[in-house]
């Protein structure tokens, strides 16, 4: 089983940091996401960076049992 790993405000909109997939691609395990934490994570999810073990990924990426999908959105802030 795939762990997905949310990030900042995607962990906020999931109330979760993650949870674990059997999906087969990094699109589905987006999709499955999207439809199990609802829309206030989908509208979180369009303005993310998706990685798959630490690389940039695309939703056409085939997932396994031991990789990680993670979901980062944008970092604002920082100092004056």
């Amino acid at each position: 089983m795939a762990t997905l790993r949310l990030f900042a405000a995607a962990r906020e909109a999931a109330g979760t940091g993650s949870t674990e997939t059997h999906a087969g691609t990094v699109g589905e395990v987006l999709a499955e996401a999207e439809s199990r934490f609802g829309p206030d994570f989908r509208a979180v999810l369009q303005s993310c960076r998706v990685w798959l073990n630490g690389e940039p990924a695309e939703m056409h990426m085939a997932v396994t049992g031991n990789d990680e999908v993670a979901v980062l959105p944008p970092v604002s802030g920082g100092f004056e």
